[in-house]
């Protein structure tokens, strides 16, 4: 039996138009096939953290798969996955419980069929926290796997090793997960994660995760994960010894509160870029990340040395608040006294005042060139 939690308020923070859509399909199922309605996976764990949530997956029980195709046909839903029994009407997946059994190679290789009950659904689940059901007709958390206590305790725990090893991008979902909620896995989860063979991932999946683990709060815990689990050594090949690791991991924890928004995909790999044994353009080809990483985060100067004229040099075309340099205490600042925060750096000439003095072409490039260099050369001097 499971252990259950009333939640008679879990709706509360959901908006009006999703909340239509919502009852729209749960109350017509229910009229009409007498279907028990549960929201599942992510949406419930993040509720019960009191983390905003957007996102609903709706699993429906006690149909068969021909009316419920009937139903959402009716509907107007949209099958999205319907070898998966998955169907989106609005913004929201509703779908039958299944199991998926490995049948062959990659992400596709999996056989599926409906589940008996919500016991067998939830054991597909990936991590305890994530099993939690959500009874929308009844008002309360159905919990068959200790869910609701590692969730108590933030901790990631495999719901079932053997199902789990047959879907190899969990591992870097257990990376990102503690990454993003400041949880830690547990030690036989770690084991099997380190086991597990991550050669079968195309690089946009592997991306993905990593992209999650990137825009994280808890970038320390990617960062000891992403070795603990082995996929470094898999992935990129990297090694790390313990007092790299720990000073690394501290410069994570200190510069957490002057990361800025729109940066901060690209943080971790350019704050880790000089600690890591393998180039950073291996590493972000590995990922098959897109163009924006490598001038963000290959092209741009560390903050070694930081100097009026470091400062100057990176705010040229655009202010400090787009490098992504900009966690560093003496460029924030130094940009803050110099006025480029969020405007670029007055180089002292400008395009149109050479062409009134008669330079043109590469020949104006040339000279603005010059008379900026020798603006900041000025600033190295004062």
């Amino acid at each position: 039996m499971p252990t259950i939690k009333s939640f008679p308020n879990f709706f509360a923070p959901t908006n009006a138009k999703t909340l239509q859509n919502i009852q729209t399909v749960t109350d017509y199922l229910k009229k009409h096939y007498g279907v028990k309605c549960y929201v599942v996976g992510g949406a419930v764990r993040d509720r019960l953290l009191g983390r905003e949530c957007n996102d609903y997956d709706i699993e429906c029980f006690g149909i068969s798969v021909e009316d419920f195709e009937s139903a959402m046909h009716y509907l107007g839903a949209q099958g999205v996955g319907k070898s998966f029994f998955v169907y989106k009407y609005r913004d929201i997946d509703f779908s039958l419980p299944r199991i998926e059994k490995k049948t062959g190679v990659g992400h596709k290789g999996f056989e599926v069929s409906l589940a008996r009950d919500e016991k067998e659904a939830s054991r597909r689940r990936d991590f305890t926290i994530n099993t939690l059901m959500y009874d929308i007709e009844n008002e309360e958390i159905a919990d068959f796997w200790r869910g609701l206590e590692d969730l108590q305790s933030k901790v990631l725990r495999v719901v079932d090793k053997n199902s789990f090893i047959e879907d190899s991008l969990r591992v870097l979902r257990a990376m990102q997960f503690a990454a993003r909620l400041g949880f830690k896995v547990d030690e036989a989860t770690c084991r099997l994660c380190q086991s597990i063979k991550l050669e079968d991932l195309p690089k946009e999946r592997i991306f993905k995760e990593f992209e999650k683990m990137f825009g994280a709060s808890y970038l320390h815990y990617g960062l000891y994960y992403l070795f603990a689990l082995g996929i470094a050594k898999k992935l990129f090949n990297e090694s790390m010894d313990k007092r790299t690791f720990i000073s690394l991991s501290r410069l994570l924890q200190k510069s957490k509160k002057n990361l800025v928004d729109k940066l901060r995909p690209y943080y971790f790999l350019f704050i880790c870029r000089s600690y890591f044994q393998t180039d950073i353009n291996e590493i972000l080809g590995r990922l098959g990340a897109p163009g924006s990483y490598y001038k963000k985060v290959a092209n741009a100067a560390l903050p070694l040395e930081v100097s009026p004229s470091f400062v100057a040099t990176q705010a040229l075309k655009e202010g400090i608040v787009e490098y992504v340099g900009n966690y560093h205490p003496d460029v924030i600042r130094l940009a803050k006294e110099m006025d480029v925060w969020d405007k670029p750096f007055n180089r002292g000439i400008t395009p149109a005042q050479l062409m009134e003095e008669g330079f043109s072409g590469k020949a104006l490039g040339e000279e603005l060139e010059r008379r900026t260099a020798q603006t900041i050369k000025e600033l190295k001097e004062k």
